[in-house]
């Protein structure tokens, strides 16, 4: 396997009628997020899933800025987010509440949506915001069994845009498609060619793909297996990839935000002041110096030898 085919996302249209496909494999990016954490193997799954989601969704979406995908659970796991840019440089990470037992073969019901206080929020912040403008933000209940089936829903309900997820996830590969029903708008209904038994078709189709052809066969070669005898248009092929924006001075603003006084008292505590990065372990380090000329300057100082 090559690795462009390890980590690809490739896009195409039906030439049939309004509806566009998706199938994302992320390996060697969604390896560099799963081993930073370790995180017991239900969960890895269930994020690996919402990674390969949430690929799939900012790539439907004509926008400068990046997609975030949260998920607030009420069971072991308290909050998912993963982050993805316009170039696909994702990121993700869990919270989970001490010591909740989880079970080897739980789903996501049973890990965030128990009790069925669950919550799905996708957030698009644009890039070219204007001073003050809040970033769009979309929130409903968690449904369903699974992330694609949480996602569906909150689509459905929050965009009224008709779609099907599958996907599929381990410690190792990360992958899903997707299938959206694009709407009509104005006189381009009357030229557009429109089989009315398309989306029907081609989710018949697409409902036959198995886990282990998501994660095991190249999105390029799944597409021809799975709709070869459908006409498509396809686009270049997108290369995802994992990386962090966290930065010092990224960490030195937040540390402006919570005051002086709070961080004078974590130095008189600590004798230095020790932030992780929950994305990627990154620790940033700031001792006596450092924050006196944060706060002095609003700039971080150089980072000192043990600092990240």
């Amino acid at each position: 396997m090559t690795p462009e085919q390890d980590d690809r996302l490739i896009k195409f249209l039906f030439r049939a009628g309004p509806v566009r496909g998706e199938i994302v494999r992320l390996g060697d990016s969604w390896r560099s997020m799963a081993e930073r954490h370790g995180y017991p193997a239900p969960v890895t799954r269930l994020l690996g899933e919402a990674t390969a989601a949430a690929a799939l969704l900012a790539t439907t979406i004509k926008f400068n800025g990046a997609l975030i995908l949260q998920i607030h659970g009420d069971g072991p796991v308290r909050l998912l987010v993963v982050e993805c840019q316009p170039d696909l440089a994702l990121r993700a990470t869990v919270k989970l509440r001490n010591d909740a037992p989880i079970d080897p073969g739980a789903r996501m019901r049973q890990l965030v949506n128990s009790q069925g206080r669950g919550r799905c929020a996708i957030t698009l912040d644009a890039r070219d915001r204007r001073p003050g403008q809040p970033p769009y933000q979309g929130i409903v209940p968690l449904e369903g069994d699974s992330i694609a089936e949480a996602l569906e829903g909150y689509l459905r309900q929050s965009e009224q845009l008709e779609t099907r997820l599958w996907l599929a996830a381990n410690d190792r590969l990360a992958a899903g498609m997707l299938l959206q029903k694009l709407p009509h708008h104005g006189g381009a209904a009357e030229t557009t060619p429109n089989d009315a038994d398309l989306w029907d078709r081609a989710n018949a189709l697409a409902s036959t793909v198995t886990n282990a052809e998501l994660l095991g066969v190249a999105p390029d070669e799944l597409a021809r297996r799975l709709f070869g005898q459908e006409p498509t248009d396809r686009f270049a092929p997108l290369s995802p990839r994992f990386a962090c924006t966290c930065s010092r001075e990224r960490i030195g603003r937040m540390l402006i935000a919570l005051g002086r006084e709070e961080a004078d008292g974590i130095l008189a505590e600590q004798g230095r002041i020790s932030v992780s990065c929950d994305f990627c372990n990154a620790e940033y380090l700031f001792d006596a110096v450092d924050t006196h000329q944060l706060f002095a300057t609003g700039s971080t100082a150089p980072a000192s030898p043990s600092s990240h």
